[in-house]
């Protein structure tokens, strides 16, 4: 698909290439005849305003000079006089031949194209003058026009090939990309899926059998409903993902204290911690007010702080940390003592079914919840990244802030 992708931009490209060169070289070559067409007709008028200087041409200085001669004809039709400075004209078959062309034209001025030559003509008391130039020259100008505008049209043609395919190349690859990544969700989710799906048939086959005693059911049906909000858990992940992405998940906004929706996101997670052996300790400064939505953001802090308490080291102090970063923005930090993450993991982990520790016994994290934080902060103009250093690792939020009281809604 992708290289029929950039097949179909190359040739578009060309495409409209060479009808771009086709049109300036069309005019060019037009705008070029006309130009010499109308200096060879503007010479033989200007001659023909004042024929007694046929032997002396090079007088009209500033005009288009070509090889000329006149021919007079009488009322009758007959041959008067011939002269020109160019020509042999001793030949009167051969000027009558031009004469008898030129009254077949019925035209004023025109070509004889089995001649070369360009014809105007006069009507006097006595008969009629026929003025003839030469246009060998202007016809040979035309094609050497011609031949070099094949073979430039040609260098730029091949030019303009190597860069529509540098350029179809740098342009297919954010779309490759993004196959690459869907391609990777898809097989990411089936796998995820995979497993509390095989559970779930295992126990449910394992229940319709007579060969085991309630108890024995009764724990299979206590794995088929744990599988199977995990399950629903991880459908939740996803379309929390899918809006995101959409930008479907858009909620009223609103300016908040952000210290205030941090101490009460702690709250819930202090038993929590408590349990695991984990001191959590919060150093929060007041009055920073951010505009968003709480419900969100909310749950970013709420991901930053489980993922804290599932990769927290036993023992270990939590430290949560929500401070003023310059004059427009404020910095919340989830720092938790913990195995040390590598510079390739923390590039990655924020993305999708991501995991650091790859051996991780399932424990309802699916690698997903950083990179829900991850939409969330960005769609919300902030940024979010980790740092690990010291045997302790950090995650950094930092949104935009905003001066005044809290609102309702803005």
């Amino acid at each position: 698909m992708l290289k029929k992708l950039r097949i179909k931009f190359v040739a578009v490209f060309m495409v409209i290439v060479t009808g771009m060169l086709c049109l300036v070289f069309g005019m060019l070559y037009h705008f070029t005849q006309q130009n010499m067409q109308n200096d060879s007709l503007s010479m033989l008028q200007s001659i023909a305003s004042n024929p007694f200087q046929l032997s002396q041409p090079n007088n009209r200085n500033g005009d288009l000079r070509l090889p000329y001669f006149i021919v007079q004809i009488g009322n009758r039709g007959d041959l008067v006089a011939a002269g020109g400075g160019y020509y042999d004209l001793s030949d009167e078959n051969f000027l009558m031949d031009l004469i008898e062309a030129v009254f077949l034209s019925r035209e004023q001025s025109g070509i004889l194209e089995e001649y070369n030559l360009r014809f105007y003509r006069t009507v006097t008391p006595g008969g009629q003058n026929m003025f003839f130039a030469d246009i060998t020259s202007e016809r040979s100008a035309l094609q050497n026009l011609v031949k070099n505008c094949f073979i430039i049209g040609g260098v730029c043609l091949l030019l303009f090939l190597g860069i529509s395919i540098l350029l179809a190349i740098w342009m297919v690859k954010p779309v490759e990309q993004a196959w690459k990544q869907q391609c990777q969700f898809v097989a990411d989710a089936s796998h995820e899926l995979k497993t509390p799906l095989t559970v779930i048939m295992t126990n449910a086959e394992l229940l319709q059998s007579s060969e085991y005693d309630p108890v024995s059911k009764s724990q299979f049906s206590d794995s088929i409903l744990i599988m199977s909000r995990q399950m629903r858990n991880l459908v939740e992940r996803l379309l929390d993902l899918a809006r995101a992405d959409t930008g479907q998940n858009s909620m009223a906004c609103s300016s908040f204290d952000f210290g205030d929706l941090v101490e009460k996101a702690l709250l819930p997670f202090d038993p929590v911690f408590f349990e695991k052996g984990l001191g959590l300790t919060g150093q929060i400064q007041p009055g920073i007010l951010v505009y968003g939505n709480e419900q969100q953001l909310h749950q970013v802090v709420d991901i930053l702080l489980d993922n804290a308490h599932k990769y927290g080291a036993p023992q270990g102090e939590v430290l949560v940390q929500l401070k003023k970063a310059g004059r427009s923005h404020c910095r919340l930090s989830v720092a938790n003592p913990g195995a040390e993450i590598s510079p390739e993991d923390l590039k990655n982990i924020f993305k999708r079914f991501y995991r650091v520790d790859k051996a991780r016994s399932r424990d309802g994290s699916f690698g997903l919840g950083l990179s829900i934080a991850e939409s969330i902060v960005k769609k919300h103009h902030g940024n979010i990244w980790a740092e690990s250093r010291d045997g302790v690792n950090t995650f950094f939020v930092e949104l935009p802030a905003r001066s005044g009281a809290p609102s309702d809604r803005d």
